[in-house]
């Protein structure tokens, strides 16, 4: 069974109750119940393991740590 995190009511919900949330108030779905009741610690991780991915193309790419303003458009020079 699937389950949902709403995150206006911060309550797990089951994708089969009929009472389900639609839209864009839901995360999910995940496996369990455990796994939705983390839903915001989940989606927490995983943004900052894409920030540390993007500093590290960043710095590849300029060759400098500290380019968070980096903008790869070559039109902005």
């Amino acid at each position: 069974m699937a389950y949902w995190f709403n995150i206006r009511t911060g309550q797990v919900e089951a994708h089969d109750d009929p009472g389900r949330a639609r839209g864009g108030d839901l995360m999910g779905p995940y496996e369990t119940e455990a796994e939705a009741a983390d839903a915001l610690e989940t989606a927490r991780k995983r943004t900052e393991a894409w920030d540390e991915e993007d500093r590290k193309e960043r710095e590849w790419e300029t060759g400098d740590p500290e380019s968070d303003d980096w903008d790869n458009n070559p039109l902005n020079g």
